[in-house]
């Protein structure tokens, strides 16, 4: 859980974030024992921007993966991390799409601190289209 937190905290270093100022990292951890992190990229229309938990599952995936253990989300204002920075709707949507009920998010505080949730706590009664598939 530490070194999942740390590299989440490396990843958000690289965030593109020249409007909000707000830099997240994440670093997700596949079936495997695999590490992808992902940064937030921003674009000046908004809609494109992609948040860091959707670069680092796109990333895994392009890569051939399809099985999460956990992730950590670490963000804040100008990379100072204050709180705990939970995934947005669209990035739990995603995560739900690859993980179920019981896949890990560490929301990564201030000083350390670790807060760790399951997805279904954060998206409870959530849609995946596998389940409704034949």
């Amino acid at each position: 859980m530490e070194k999942l937190a740390e590299l989440a905290i490396e990843a958000m270093n690289h965030a593109y974030v020249p409007y909000s100022g707000y830099k997240v990292g994440a670093a997700l951890l596949c079936a495997d024992g695999t590490v992808y992190q992902g940064c937030n990229i921003e674009n000046a229309s908004y809609t494109p921007t992609v948040c860091a938990e959707r670069t680092a599952f796109f990333k895994a995936v392009y890569d051939g993966h399809r099985e999460f253990t956990a992730i950590a989300v670490c963000g804040g204002k100008d990379g100072v991390i204050t709180g705990p920075f939970p995934p947005c709707g669209v990035c739990r949507q995603v995560m739900r799409e690859f993980c179920g009920d019981d896949f890990i998010i560490y929301l990564v505080g201030a000083e350390g601190s670790i807060e760790a949730l399951t997805l279904a706590q954060l998206l409870p009664h959530s849609f995946c289209a596998k389940e409704h598939m034949n």
